[in-house]
């Protein structure tokens, strides 16, 4: 066969050579061909070998094709080598791969390569339907997340390329980009100066004031008290600690002496009175904004000592709480559905936007009239009484009969477990229904305990039965499975392998919008996918038709560290296996390398983990936030958070444990040098939820410096979106990205929609990328199937088909070029 092959492409050349050799002199010439080119080119003629050498124009055209794409390599070499001679920065490697493609003869001259770069590069601009000066902070911003930042020149150069490209050919207008861009850069660095300053001024009177602090032992000559007195009064919380310290194996209470001063007025009235009976947590009332009894103090009654006692509507009702728990495809939520449909108003708090939209479309579809609230958008039916949404956006103001919170496991998420310590704690309804795995139940009682509310079980059982498989292979996996990856990067890494073996394959993680995770599992659920590779993101919401889940690893990295699965994390990724209704039973399976089944079996059996901290999460909402800064005497909101991580609630108080702030912290820290907004236009600005992987924090403050100077803020672009057959790794991240900071913007859009004004360019940018997000890894994993097939055919299947296949030579050469020539530079040189 290799002979054949050989003979094959030494014919073909050789009758080219033959016609070059006679060809008339105003047409392009094939030759000359140095040694090392004749050697790949007759590789590559060996893919198209037929057992009948074809016409001679035939073999002019392949071998013109051929070595064409043999010299793309060298040109782009050539070309990037140019551009970054002149300091064009902003040029990639895959711009100029791409560039290069478009030429069509074989000896291009340096004009010719650079206009096929302004081409491709003009084409790229035009598509991204922004102005010039929105084109140039685009791709300045993209550079700066490399770590790349242009120099006025390379400003200048820039804004001229786009301008031309988008129909401003003037020097002067390329030199007001070039300008208003330099401004922007320098204010960057004027706020990152000044925060830098605020925070550290901040920190020092924070210090200051912890240095200033007294032991318990100083209280009796301050007040004028006895020690048992003050022992009374610190039990009664009149008297309250801003700091417990160990010192030599003994805790030692801090107290402020400006607060302790302000209560020595308070002494006598104190003895008149005598021993307060103590209340239970619920029953504390909330010291009003304005009293004057210290910055710990406030904050503490306010809401983080006893929490509950914030949500004045709820505490005002008489609620009852139903915990119902089952494993996946137990239908815990029928039950509540059902209660919440039959009432005459409730509400449904979901942790995805991708689920709130099914409790929107649920009630809709029952002749429920139903309103919609996400972080991102609202859907509102002025006639509706009841309402979907996220977890975070519960109404807790408004009372209703009934309401559902579902997930309620997430109460232990170090992210967003206080947003559902709110919700049961603050949700206004006569009966609610709190869905989740069995695990959450002591939480959800020590809740109810704390707001003194009714509790009552349902405890429920699967469905469909759910049993341990084999250790299988990859080339194993068969119609209906889903693979289980803890990545982004090893799902892809799967998709490759499994497309490489012909499957059509679906994928879901975390970075997709839930629009593209939807219409993914429909692929899937349709059989238009073979196989989903999914990451645990599909632990939570998302229809899936699956038969069998197999995990491709039994650990996973959880931001902190790589720590093995725990048995609640399988049985919620495994559950998913043998929908009711679809699959007799489910089996849950292990790949080979992996691990061991009876660690997954072991796991699916074994009972609830007990919580090891069964105090629930609490973070400060604004009102706090205003309160705090009043009594310590700051409008910082950096100087404000730090007081409260490290003063207001204490580690070892015995109800409720301190939320993680640290990414609050580091915005607010940011935040510090944008001038002209006010602490409540701050805290909003630290909940944005942001990709710090992503500049996401960079991205934050520069449009809170546009919004200080009330200007209106555009919506991130779509960026470059090549073809879906074409696109990389890199590529696909990136229009991930830019999805997730469209999502920061609708977000601050819901808040701020008089800064935020242009929503439906955003709707329309977002639209886009899922689009195409979608497209890539629908179109990709079907032409690498086709591609599969294409190349899997026998050599004499060209003799039966010689004119289709004298017409797709081209195309069946283009995927062995990819492969080789995708990425021609390692490593590009950083300005």
């Amino acid at each position: 066969m290799t002979e054949t092959r050989l003979h094959f492409a030494e014919s073909v050349f050789k009758k080219a050579e033959e016609y070059a050799a006679t060809s008339p002199k105003n047409e392009e010439s094939i030759f000359p061909i140095d040694a090392a080119e004749k050697n790949t080119l007759l590789q590559r003629l060996r893919h198209h070998a037929q057992e009948e050498t074809p016409e001679t124009e035939y073999c002019l055209a392949l071998v013109r094709d051929s070595l064409r794409i043999i010299r793309q390599k060298k040109w782009a070499s050539q070309l990037f080598q140019e551009t970054q001679a002149n300091e064009q920065v902003w040029v990639t490697a895959q711009d100029v791969s791409k560039a290069v493609k478009r030429i069509q003869t074989l000896n291009p001259s340096p004009a010719d390569l650079r206009h096929a770069l302004q081409e491709m590069q003009a084409e790229t601009w035009q598509e991204m339907s922004l102005s010039p000066l929105q084109v140039l902070r685009d791709i300045s911003d993209e550079l700066q997340e490399r770590e790349i930042f242009l120099s006025p020149a390379q400003i200048e150069t820039l804004a001229l390329s786009v301008g031309d490209a988008l129909g401003e050919k003037n020097s002067k207008f390329a030199k007001s980009l070039a300008l208003q861009e330099e401004k922007r850069l320098q204010n960057q660095e004027k706020i990152r100066e000044r925060a830098e300053n605020s925070r550290l001024r901040e920190l020092a009177k924070i210090e200051k004031w912890e240095k200033s602090l007294i032991p318990f032992d100083d209280l009796p000559k301050i007040l004028h008290c006895s020690r048992r007195e003050a022992l009374r009064w610190i039990a009664e919380k009149r008297l309250i600690p801003v700091r417990r310290e160990e010192r030599k194996g003994i805790e030692v209470y801090l107290f402020d002496p400006k607060v302790i001063s302000r209560l020595k007025k308070s002494v006598s009235e104190w003895r008149d009175e005598g021993p307060v009976q103590p209340k239970k947590p619920h029953e504390l009332p909330i010291i009003p904004k304005g009293s004057r009894e210290g910055n710990a103090a406030i904050a503490k009654a306010a809401a983080l000592d006893h929490f509950a006692a914030h949500f004045k509507t709820a505490r005002a009702m008489k609620r009852h709480i139903t915990i119902i728990t089952g494993p996946t495809n137990s239908g815990k939520s029928y039950a509540a559905l059902e209660a919440l449909t039959k009432a005459e108003s409730g509400v449904a708090l979901a942790p995805l936007r991708l689920l709130a939209h099914e409790f929107h479309d649920m009630l809709l579809s029952r002749g429920v009239r139903s309103s919609l609230t996400t972080g991102e958008e609202r859907i509102i039916d002025p006639n509706a009484r009841h309402l979907a949404a996220t977890v975070e956006m519960c109404p807790l103001h408004n009372p209703v009969d009934v309401a559902v919170i579902d997930e309620a496991q997430m109460l232990t998420d170090p992210d967003r477990g206080a947003a559902w310590t709110a919700a049961i704690m603050g949700t206004p309804a006569r009966e609610i229904f709190v869905l989740g795995a069995a695990d959450c139940i002591p939480m959800v009682k020590r809740i109810a305990e704390l707001c003194g509310d009714e509790v009552s079980e349902v405890s429920l059982k699967r469905k469909s039965p759910l049993e341990t498989g084999h250790v299988l292979s990859l080339d194993r996996l068969r119609k209906g499975d889903a693979l289980i990856a803890f990545s982004r990067r090893e799902v892809l890494d799967l998709r490759a392998e499994l497309m490489a073996m012909g499957k059509n394959v679906a994928v879901i993680y975390g970075a997709l919008s839930p629009e593209v995770r939807c219409a993914e599992a429909a692929r899937f659920n349709k059989g238009k996918a073979d196989i989903l590779i999914a990451t645990d993101a599909i632990g939570m919401g998302l229809n899936l038709s699956i038969k069998r889940v197999v995990f491709s690893a039994l650990q996973k990295f959880d931001g902190r560290d790589v720590r093995p699965l725990n048995s609640q994390e399988i049985k919620q990724i495994g559950g998913r296996a043998g929908r009711y209704g679809k699959h007799e039973k489910g089996l849950v399976c292990v790949l080979e390398g992996a691990g061991n089944p009876e660690r997954i079996r072991a796991a699916l059996l074994a009972p609830p983990e007990p919580i090891k901290d069964l105090r629930p999460q609490v973070q400060p909402d604004s009102d706090i936030i205003h309160m705090v800064a009043r009594e310590v005497g700051t409008d910082s909101l950096y100087g404000t958070l730090s007081r409260i991580q490290r003063a207001v609630l204490q580690p070892n108080d015995p109800n409720y444990r301190l939320a993680n702030m640290d990414q609050a912290l580091e915005i607010a820290a940011a935040l510090e040098g944008v001038e002209n907004l006010d602490l409540n236009t701050r805290w909003t600005y630290a909940m944005c939820p942001i990709q710090i992987q992503d500049k996401g924090i960079v991205r934050l403050v520069e449009w809170a410096s546009q919004h200080a100077r009330k200007e209106h803020i555009v919506p991130p672009g779509t960026g470059r979106l090549p073809n879906p057959l074409e696109t990389s790794r890199e590529e696909l991240e990136h229009a991930e990205k830019r999805h997730k900071r469209l999502v920061s913007w609708r977000w601050l859009a819901m808040r701020f929609p008089e800064i935020y004004a242009d929503i439906e360019q955003a709707e329309k940018n977002a639209k886009n990328l899922n689009n195409w997000i979608e497209q890539v890894l629908r179109t990709q994993s079907q032409i690498k199937e086709k591609r599969r097939k294409h190349f899997s055919r026998k050599p004499s299947d060209n003799k039966k088909h010689p004119e289709k296949h004298k017409k797709n030579f081209t195309k069946a050469s283009a995927p062995d070029d990819k492969k080789k020539s995708r990425k021609p530079f390692k490593k590009r040189p950083k300005k």
